[in-house]
């Protein structure tokens, strides 16, 4: 090979070499620029992912516990409804019993009616005074009848000891009686308890399924998130494998292309003498194409990381404006400033959303620890933190102060609503139309008597308590 045909093979490969020198430094510094804005973006995406995720877990632990409260104080109540329905066939029962022991009182008495009234014919006929008879058979009921032979002083002892156990049986039928009477009237106010109690339920039921449906609605959001989280972390790593691996190849570009320098000049070296001075020559302006390139190299890469600097200052920027709004949001509620009645209403407001219904709740201290009341309960625990003891049931309730007009009534005042029976349901008035008190669908809660289902069951019955 010609001299000549050497310099133009150094020259050009020198060119490409330069070329592919140049082209390095720019691929890596795109490519870590655009790594490092993808990570920022993804990184800030699997924070935020993280937060909602275990805000979602702790909204589902709350409604994990408050379905098992509820299913707690349905079990209960489940089985209130069957000793109910027990104690009325064992009341059922004890009402034929007594019923056949009042048959059989009566016809006791009635044989010594008979008995009494064949004494005394008997004593008519043997001589005794008629007008006896007449005293006897002239009374117009048994009553009269005992009191009028009660009166005869000639009647024989035999007949005192008939008219004693007459006088006994007839106070043991009137007690029997009272005693059937008593149980008829307690078994009718079981059968309306009792279908207050399965209305409850039913309200029970119907709200945990709702809470479910929530629970699965939040669970599948989570998924979702999970999800979205996985395929961005997959999609990172990929974009990372992709990036590694062009700079591989481009290092291995260069490590090929520099052998080939390597061996051009290799070969020129070895020419002869008389081409030293071109060599040389051709030397230092390869030695100044490399300073230019070494210079253009440091400004690409000074250029690069100024551009990532200046992206992650803006994205801090706009993360830190992002969370400010949401630090300046607050919560403010209303209170009454009543110092009598304040204690009352304010009491309950630690169970609002965190208790649950329970038909005859409020009455243990078990109960109160575990938010389980059920409206006269509540009514009455609460109270009895401002200093005030009330009973425990809406009918006596009722009776608890003074019953006022209900447009005066005031925060503080007690309010009835016809629900299952006539005055099936109290609360206490906190003003605004509201009322706090155990609903059966939701247990303590802040609800609406001037509109939608409270304000049907108003019945006006407002109480002012002394």
């Amino acid at each position: 090979m010609s001299l000549k045909k050497k310099l133009i093979v150094l020259n050009t490969t020198i060119m490409l070499g330069l070329g592919s020198a140049f082209a390095i430094p720019s691929v890596k510094a795109e490519s870590i620029t655009d790594i490092q804005s993808q990570r920022t973006g993804i990184q800030s995406d699997i924070s935020e992912a993280e937060q909602v995720i275990q805000q979602l877990k702790k909204e589902q632990s709350k409604m994990n516990a408050q379905i098992a409260q509820i299913e707690s104080a349905m079990k209960e109540n489940d089985q209130k409804i069957k000793d109910t329905k027990q104690e009325i066939k064992d009341t059922e029962k004890d009402i034929e019993s007594l019923k056949k022991e009042i048959k059989a009182l009566e016809e006791r008495i009635a044989k010594r009616e008979e008995v009494l009234k064949e004494r005394a014919l008997s004593f008519q006929e043997s001589g005794g005074d008629v007008e006896y008879l007449e005293v006897v058979l002239g009374s117009k009921s048994f009553g009269e009848f005992v009191n009028r032979v009660g009166a005869v002083a000639t009647i024989v002892e035999a007949d005192q000891q008939i008219l004693s156990e007459q006088e006994a049986d007839k106070a043991d039928l009137e007690k029997k009686q009272a005693t059937v009477e008593k149980k008829l009237q307690s078994l009718k106010d079981m059968e309306v308890e009792l279908k207050g109690m399965q209305s409850q339920i039913e309200d029970q039921k119907a709200e945990t399924v709702n809470m479910k449906a929530k629970i699965e609605k939040k669970e599948s959001e989570t998924e979702a998130l999970k999800q979205s989280l996985e395929n961005k972390d997959a999609g990172l790593e990929a974009q990372i494998a992709s990036i590694r691996e062009n700079i591989k190849k481009e290092e291995e570009r260069k490590a090929s292309e520099k052998a080939d320098l390597d061996r051009a000049a290799e070969e020129v070296n070895s020419s002869n003498a008389s081409s030293e001075g071109s060599s040389s020559s051709s030397s230092e302006e390869t030695s100044s194409s490399s300073s230019e390139e070494s210079s253009s190299s440091s400004k690409g890469e000074a250029s690069a990381k100024s551009s990532s600097k200046a992206e992650s200052s803006s994205n801090s920027s706009k993360n830190s404006s992002a969370a400010k709004p949401a630090a300046s949001k607050t919560e403010t509620s209303s209170k009454p400033s009543s110092a009598n009645t304040g204690s009352a209403i304010t009491a309950g407001y630690k169970y609002i959303g965190n208790s649950t219904y329970k038909f005859g709740g409020g009455r243990t201290a078990s109960d109160i620890a575990n938010g389980l009341f059920d409206c006269s309960g509540f009514v009455a625990w609460a109270y009895k933190q401002a200093g005030v003891n009330l009973p425990a049931s809406t009918d006596a309730l009722k009776g608890a102060g003074r019953q006022v007009s209900s447009s005066q009534k005031q925060p503080g005042d007690l309010v009835f609503f016809n629900t299952y029976k006539t005055d099936g349901h109290v609360g206490i008035y906190v003003g605004g139309g509201k009322f706090i008190g155990s609903q059966s669908s939701t247990g303590v809660a802040i609800a609406n008597m001037d509109s939608g289902y409270w304000a049907s069951k108003f019945n006006g019955r407002v109480v002012r308590v002394n």
